[in-house]
């Protein structure tokens, strides 16, 4: 199974299975975290969902500490001096 299919599944089977809007239920956890990154992609990339995987994406992308994340994430340097170190 490719890893887009299986992050397919996931997004389809366990918000059902635990009765979420998240992967294991009504509170998010750090599973559903880790995930931003993906939603984030796919999100940026326009990447053809079905209506249960772009449900879990967009309510993802709308958790608010991920569009915290986001936002800060806009005003974030290019460069941060101090990690700009030559070898």
């Amino acid at each position: 199974m490719s890893s887009f299919r299986r992050v397919c599944a996931i997004w389809r089977d366990c918000p059902s299975q635990y009765s979420g809007p998240f992967l294991f239920g009504a509170e998010p956890t750090l599973a559903d975290a880790m995930l931003a990154p993906v939603c984030s992609c796919f999100a940026t990339y326009n990447v053809a969902l079905d209506s249960e995987c772009s449900g879990f994406r967009d309510h993802i992308l709308n958790w608010s500490p991920i569009v915290e994340w986001a936002k800060a994430a806009k005003v974030e340097p290019e460069e941060i001096e101090e990690l700009d170190v030559e070898f």
